[in-house]
């Protein structure tokens, strides 16, 4: 009897949880579900804003390095010490700053322009550099010209394919070598495509020389065309200017407009005008990089100001009412105030030019 009755005992202790028991647990371990969710959503969240705006910070790095790059060595091969005949004194009208060759393209020789993209929405500036290559980094040499060929005491490293910068004072011609032999007994030789339209002279071997462009197309930096960098929405770009010519000291901040606007005619170079290319000592860049995750909340805002301090929102970077600073107008993207944007800004000397001072 005894033992039938702690039998009984142990099976009413065993009978399980009740309803309401069970319901009491499931709600807990529902609301210890929702917790995690949460909190995970939370996380990854933040984790792709981290991601997005690492990958922003690489890219905007990556341009602008590349930008700064070219824009530092603009100018190189060009004879800018030459007294005699300084080569950023050449005019730019009518031809002056291009080969004679009609088959092959105009070219510049000025180290760096910019196009001015405007102030509306969607508007990105471009910047053109042009450098050479030359291993002998711009030496002129006095130079007879007759018919196509240059009678020169040393044909400076020139190749065939290579650029040669012919100066007379101010009259200037690139033109392209077909062929500089050497050691022929009355002297060397440098062998031009076409009769250079000056027959004295000074000529310097500019080797390959490049016209570099960037700009922004496709959310995308791109070099001369092509996709350089992904995730760029926009570029922006200032001359820094000296009073003179001659003086080096920046006095302001000026958009590639007006005076400075950057103005083509059949692919030769009329604005900006000789006086004030030489005035244009720096450029300052602002790259704006994107981050690729869309917001469900507005998360960016237009500048606030130009000219005020300490501006908020997507500034190039802080201006006053002599220099105010670029605009940037992201309006045309869909649900641009739905992402976050990174602005990266330098000030790049244009240190060819700064360097030749003295014959300007």
């Amino acid at each position: 009897m005894t033992r039938l009755t702690l039998s009984i005992a142990c099976l009413r202790r065993q009978r399980g949880f009740t309803m309401v028991e069970l319901l009491v647990g499931m709600l807990i371990a529902m609301l210890a579900t929702l917790i995690v969710l949460q909190v995970y959503g939370s996380f990854e969240g933040q984790k792709r804003t981290t991601t997005g705006g690492a990958d922003a910070q690489t890219n905007g790095t990556v341009a602008l390095f590349n930008i700064q790059r070219d824009v530092a060595g603009a100018g190189f091969g060009l004879p800018v010490f030459s007294t005699r005949n300084p080569a950023l004194l050449c005019d730019p009208l009518p031809a002056f700053d291009h080969d004679a060759n009609g088959a092959t393209a105009p070219i510049g020789i000025f180290p760096a322009l910019l196009s001015d993209g405007g102030i509306g929405a969607g508007a990105s500036d471009s910047i053109t550099v042009s450098y050479g290559n030359s291993p002998t980094g711009g030496i002129p040499v006095t130079a007879a010209i007759a018919a196509n060929t240059a009678v020169v005491a040393n044909n400076l490293a020139c190749q065939a394919g290579d650029w040669a910068l012919v100066i007379n004072g101010s009259a200037c011609e690139v033109q392209r070598v077909s062929a500089a032999p050497a050691g022929l007994p009355d002297g060397t030789h440098i062998v031009f495509d076409n009769p250079p339209a000056l027959t004295s002279g000074m000529v310097t071997c500019l080797s390959g020389w490049e016209e570099i462009n960037y700009a922004v197309a496709n959310n995308a930096l791109q070099r001369n065309g092509a996709d350089n960098v992904a995730g760029i929405v926009s570029i922006q770009a200032q001359y820094g200017i000296s009073a003179t010519r001659n003086d080096n000291q920046i006095v302001q901040w000026v958009d590639p407009v007006g005076d400075f606007e950057l103005l083509k005619i059949g692919g030769l170079v009329t604005k900006p005008v000789l006086d004030s290319r030489l005035r244009i000592k720096a450029i300052r860049v602002a790259v704006v990089a994107r981050n690729g995750l869309y917001e469900k909340d507005v998360v960016s805002t237009a500048c606030s100001s130009t000219t005020g301090p300490n501006p908020t929102g997507v500034c190039a970077w802080e201006g006053n009412a002599v220099s105010p600073a670029p605009t940037i107008d992201l309006s045309s993207l869909p649900d641009w105030d739905h992402y976050r944007y990174r602005v990266f800004d330098v000030t790049i000397p244009v240190r060819n030019v700064i360097w030749a001072r003295n014959t300007l």
